[in-house]
């Protein structure tokens, strides 16, 4: 049933538009050099926290579809009724959410990578940290989905929550990017941790009382 629910996911995502998360981050990445100017140094410099500004942006961008539609539509309920706990469902739709967005967002950092100035090590440093920090962002933005489903202006409440709780993603993973010899890796993967654990279970209850 899991794997079900995850197949079904990622077929309605990626016939819902599943490219524009990622047409968005190349765009952040294609804006920036413009808007800092010629100067490469500081631009390799800002490069790795523009691309993780971009991936936040990009995780958030679908959150009004990743929830919302089964509660509207009771297969939530349905859900239920077969047995199947709400912690699981929150647990496939971040592995759903993040199949359509996580590894295409991989591949366009490499362009996205070498727009904003980042070399060789620090591309590989980027990818890294994107590839431990991308499931986390996905986990945040299903619970934050399942927290503000039923609720009138959902897309933008949804922003105002998840911003600040992808903060230390941000930093720890823009930190990492910049400076390989930093700790900032293993603190990016310490809150990924965390995140990724504990979101099935907030999804989970934030499901459940979005039903009653």
């Amino acid at each position: 049933m899991i794997g079900r629910l995850i197949a079904r996911d990622v077929r309605r995502s990626l016939s819902g538009g599943a490219w524009l998360p990622v047409a968005f981050f190349l765009l952040v990445a294609t804006i920036v050099p413009f808007a800092v100017g010629p100067d490469a140094r500081l631009l390799a410099r800002i490069g790795g926290g523009a691309l993780w500004i971009a991936a936040l942006t990009a995780a958030l961008l679908p959150i009004e579809r990743l929830v919302e539609p089964d509660r509207a539509d009771g297969t939530l309920d349905q859900l239920t009724i077969m047995g199947v706990s709400e912690e699981a469902v929150a647990a496939a739709k971040i592995i759903g959410h993040w199949l359509t967005f996580g590894p295409l967002l991989l591949i366009a950092a490499v362009p996205g990578s070498f727009l904003v100035g980042l070399d060789g090590p620090a591309l590989t440093r980027c990818l890294i940290a994107l590839a431990i920090g991308t499931p986390a962002l996905a986990a945040l933005a299903v619970g934050v989905a399942a927290l503000t489903a039923g609720l009138a202006r959902a897309g933008a409440l949804a922003g105002l929550l998840l911003m600040p709780l992808a903060v230390p993603l941000v930093i720890f993973g823009a930190a990492a990017t910049g400076d390989g010899e930093s700790a900032a890796l293993k603190l990016e993967a310490a809150v990924a941790l965390l995140t990724v654990a504990g979101a099935p279970f907030v999804g989970g209850a934030a499901i459940r009382a979005s039903r009653s």
